[in-house]
């Protein structure tokens, strides 16, 4: 807006008027119409100038508190509390002698998992019984081998020396099957009448058929067993009925390994029964097959106080693929107590593996206020949870983004929780709108305006 600008003279000339007002006449008839027609103009030019001011200032005042920028709400947000797992209680056995390895999980067990990962009992040398009659299969296999699973390999005969290991054994009260002076079997049908009955006399005839005689078989033996670094094993013979065949729970979990790698004995251990031509089906003396995910190897024992236990399994415990785990178990009380202990250790690995709840929807981590009273807050989108072994730490990560609109359930950042190797990333969203203020509210609150 413009106005016409009086010069210096003709304002000064008005103050002089006024100033000096109570020298002209009082009366009206008196005041020269000139001089009073100057001054009414003077006076409506003074107004108008003054009027102008006015406006112009709330005019500008108003269009400038109208469409300042508003200061950004004020946030404040806060890390959501992070839980931890119940340590893993594992159930190792109280009796005997106990050694376990795991593998598949080393990323949350340690490295040390795939090897020995866990021990009960002591590491000196126990009697093995008919665990025995894995390396027996071993030392004959590693003379005799055969093309796999399917392969029945050449037939044994089994003369009449191999007809009298019945007797033999069963007055030491071993197990045994008949084997007719004159009969034949092939060496796959042999290994497995060996194996999963666990016929005594057939462990001494096959070894004895494969060396030619015991002390060449029991030479062989030793050198199978340095050749694999089993120098806490001996094995004086082929059955297990000596209490003086000894071996370490290390060098039990050696010699698991390298029965379940070979494909011959894997197959044939991992059957709950086997048909042999000529006899009824031989019943596994491992009745835990197929329970809690045992999946074969051998048992062994020469009466209360000496069960033993070879055994693999695959575990599911979560993870996509299951674990591959190798146990051993010597000096049990009883078959029975043995499979107890077994399966709770198994179960106890498994519930150590859990899901750990981290956060729920609509948990609240903070908010955003502003000065006209308007707020939103900051929430969790959804429920998270990790999952993890046993007490693994947990560490949660937020990021956080400034918000384009400050609308409900707009995406502003992330949760991350890691725990061992594994990530759980969930969206953190606002939860209420930030509105604008009033317009009353911007007139009367010039300080809070232009940041």
């Amino acid at each position: 807006m413009t106005t016409q600008r009086e010069s210096p003279d003709e304002l000064a000339e008005f103050t002089e008027l006024l100033q000096h007002e109570e020298e002209f006449p009082s009366s009206r008839s008196q005041v020269d119409p000139v001089l009073r027609r100057r001054r009414r103009r003077r006076a409506l030019l003074v107004s108008v100038i003054v009027i102008a001011l006015i406006v112009g200032v709330v005019g500008g005042y108003t269009g400038w508190a109208l469409t300042a920028p508003l200061p950004a709400p004020d946030a404040s947000s806060h890390q959501p509390p992070v839980p931890a797992g119940a340590p893993a209680d594992l159930a190792l056995p109280v009796e005997g002698a106990a050694a376990i390895s795991v593998s598949g999980a080393d990323e949350y067990l340690g490295d040390q998992a795939s090897g020995i990962w866990a021990t009960a009992g002591s590491g000196d040398p126990r009697p093995i019984a008919s665990l025995t009659k894995l390396i027996t299969a071993l030392v004959i296999l590693d003379a005799k081998p055969l093309a796999g699973p399917a392969d029945p390999g050449p037939t044994i005969t089994f003369t009449k020396a191999a007809h009298d290991l019945y007797d033999k054994y069963y007055v030491l009260g071993a197990t045994i099957v008949s084997m007719p002076t004159g009969s034949s079997m092939s060496q796959r049908d042999a290994l497995a009448t060996m194996l999963v009955p666990s016929a005594s006399n057939y462990a001494e005839a096959v070894s004895t058929w494969a060396f030619g005689s015991q002390w060449a078989f029991l030479e062989a033996t030793r050198r199978w067993l340095a050749e694999h670094g089993l120098t806490g094993t001996t094995v004086v013979e082929p059955t297990g009925i000596s209490p003086q065949n000894t071996s370490t729970p290390a060098d039990l979990m050696a010699l698991a390994r390298l029965a379940a790698a070979d494909p011959v004995i894997a197959d044939l251990v991992g059957k709950s029964s086997v048909r042999v031509p000529g006899h009824n089906p031989f019943a596994n003396t491992n009745t835990l097959l197929g329970t809690s995910g045992v999946t074969g190897l051998k048992t062994g024992n020469l009466g209360a106080g000496t069960y033993n236990l070879l055994y693999t399994a695959s575990l599911d415990v979560g993870l996509g693929e299951p674990l591959s785990v190798v146990g051993v178990m010597l000096g049990g009380s009883s078959r029975q107590s043995v499979n107890t202990d077994v399966l709770l250790l198994l179960d106890s690995i498994r519930a150590g593996f859990h899901e750990i709840p981290v956060a729920t929807r609509g948990q609240e981590l903070g908010t955003y206020t502003t000065p006209w009273g308007s707020s939103a807050r900051l929430v969790v989108a959804g429920d998270a949870s990790i999952f993890t072994w046993s007490d693994t730490p947990i560490t949660v990560e937020m990021e956080t983004t400034t918000p384009k609109k400050y609308a409900d359930g707009e995406d502003v950042g992330t949760l991350t929780w890691t725990a061992g190797p594994r990530t759980e990333t969930v969206a953190v969203e606002l939860r209420g709108d930030i509105t604008p203020p009033t317009d009353w509210w911007r007139l009367t609150h010039p300080a809070e305006l232009g940041g």
